[in-house]
């Protein structure tokens, strides 16, 4: 009668256990929601459970010797502390896996991670950012594996998923339209993305932070580049990459003003054929003076290009960068085009801050730094040539092959292509050194020269670094620091193209080749064994 109740407390104490633990488990997946007060009673019946366990193995325990006694009893002993050592190990693991969470992106250029200009965003947050995401149930995956991650790189995120046809009431006071509606909500400046493209709801995440926007003016009237011509000598792709970064582009013909304009962040003089009128530079020189933002990209005196811009020369003089006269000649083969100059490493600058990209200036001139510096600027090269170039200041050899000879004034490489120089600018508009009391930014004059307006064009816009090295410029120029970074890649097209006859080839092979010679391989493996 005692084993019988004993056995039978046995069953009722692991049933107590098994009913406690799976009620914890469905708690803690949501799935069951316990009240308050409850949880103390799923407590007390484990703890009875395993009460109820313990007594049976005590009453039991002649049996048990007896048992582990045997042969038999030994092997399962074994067996089952090997499952069980088994079993510590993935407990291991996941509880590792689980408190060290790493991941690795092993795809081509980094499709299933961020990229550094979002990281760099996402770390400059100082207040709560919230996305909410308007769809079906059924489209939400595409935006939760990529916001998922702005939310693991940042504490700051938090996503949220509406379904606009479950609660109409909150999608109208969104002003939601359409499926598919990303709302970026920062410090109740609110910004709408229809994408769940990385650089969509990257730029939506900016626009939001800075509330405003900026405005890059292209200087026209003296044969610059347009900033809206599609044809491969124009800067349409760079404004279209300068309008998701939330700048507007607008052309901006001086000699039609009486000054630059107040809302300008950023001028850009863009490959002139001709010198600004004294009065333009005049205007130039005032902007610079009230903390404006300059970028020039000057051409050598090559072809079509003027011998001499001696306003611009004379302007950029002024922020102690000096315009070569002459044409970069790089012969290290990347290009296998000698006029086309090649940089792969970058002096250290802000703009070029862990940039390694390899970018290409075709029919570039040297822009050098004025030895001590000019009125108290000091530029800093950002970009120059491979030691496998030089300067070379004979221009009519260059048709008929050249050889570099420092007694007629070639100089060797490496050279410098681009210059960046800054200074603070105090309240009466005059510069003065960067100050040093407050960390708090103030406004600067900024200067960025290149010896070259090609690389920034439509035609170049495909080679990875240019266009992402002039957006890291801009940013400097805007006083942005915290943008500059590699923007986000494109998905690249893997797909295999095929022919009619390459499909009817791969058609057989798959279907027909590759198993009958595995049916082939098994009828001679059954006739050798016969």
């Amino acid at each position: 009668m005692l084993q019988k109740l004993l056995s039978l407390l046995g069953w009722v104490g692991t049933a107590l256990v098994f009913v406690a633990v799976a009620v914890r488990l469905l708690n803690g997946s949501g799935t069951l929601t316990l009240q308050p007060g409850q949880e103390r009673y799923i407590t007390w019946a484990a703890y009875a459970g395993l009460a109820l366990v313990v007594l049976y193995t005590l009453g039991q325990w002649r049996d048990i010797i007896t048992y582990f006694r045997r042969r038999q009893a030994r092997y399962g002993a074994i067996a089952t502390m090997g499952v069980l050592v088994a079993l510590a190990i993935v407990v291991a693991v996941n509880y590792l896996s689980a408190r060290q969470n790493k991941r690795w992106d092993l795809t081509t250029n980094r499709q299933n991670s961020l990229s550094e200009q979002t990281i760099k965003v996402l770390q400059g947050l100082t207040s709560p950012a919230k996305f909410v995401v308007f769809d079906q149930q059924t489209n939400m995956d595409r935006f939760r594996n990529r916001l998922g991650e702005y939310a693991y790189n940042s504490k700051q995120v938090s996503v949220e998923y509406i379904d606009p046809d479950t609660k109409p009431v909150v999608a109208k006071e969104y002003g939601i339209e359409q499926y598919g509606t990303v709302v970026v909500d920062y410090m109740g400046r609110r910004e709408r993305v229809t994408s769940d493209s990385e650089q969509d709801l990257t730029n939506g995440l900016i626009k939001a932070m800075t509330g405003k926007e900026r405005k890059v003016y292209f200087l026209q009237g003296h044969g610059e580049k347009e900033p809206n011509k599609t044809e491969r000598d124009g800067y349409s792709a760079l404004s279209g990459m300068l309008r998701r970064d939330n700048f507007a582009v607008e052309r901006l013909v001086l000699a039609q003003q009486k000054d630059v304009p107040a809302d300008a962040t950023v001028v850009i003089v863009g490959g002139p054929t001709t010198d600004v009128l004294p009065a333009e530079l005049e205007m130039l020189e005032r902007y610079l003076a009230r903390a404006g933002k300059l970028m020039l990209l000057i051409d050598p005196p090559l072809g079509g290009a003027p011998a001499a811009l001696p306003n611009l020369e004379s302007l950029a003089r002024e922020w102690g960068v000096t315009l070569g006269k002459n044409v970069i000649v790089d012969v290290s083969g990347a290009t296998n085009e000698p006029s086309i100059a090649v940089a792969a490493t970058y002096p250290l600058h802000a703009i070029t801050e862990r940039f390694s990209t390899l970018t290409i200036y075709p029919i570039a001139r040297t822009v050098d730094a004025v030895s001590g510096g000019v009125n108290g600027h000091n530029p800093q090269t950002i970009v120059e040539t491979s030691r496998a170039s030089w300067a070379e200041s004979n221009f009519a050899s260059l048709s008929t092959g050249v050889q570099m000879d420092e007694k007629t004034g070639d100089k060797p490489g490496p050279l410098p292509v681009g210059i960046a120089v800054s200074a603070a600018s105090s309240a009466d508009g005059q510069s003065t050194p960067p100050a040093t009391t407050d960390n708090a930014p103030k406004p600067e004059t900024r200067v960025v020269v290149f010896g070259d307006s090609d690389f920034a064009t439509n035609a170049y816009a495909g080679v990875p670094g240019n266009p992402n090295l002039f957006a890291n410029a801009i940013n400097w120029l805007a006083q942005q620091e915290n943008l500059i970074a590699i923007r986000p890649t494109e998905a690249a097209d893997r797909r295999v193209t095929m022919t009619p006859r390459q499909q009817t080839m791969a058609f057989l092979a798959s279907i027909l080749v590759i198993p009958g010679l595995v049916f082939a391989a098994g009828v001679f493996t059954w006739w050798r064994r016969r």
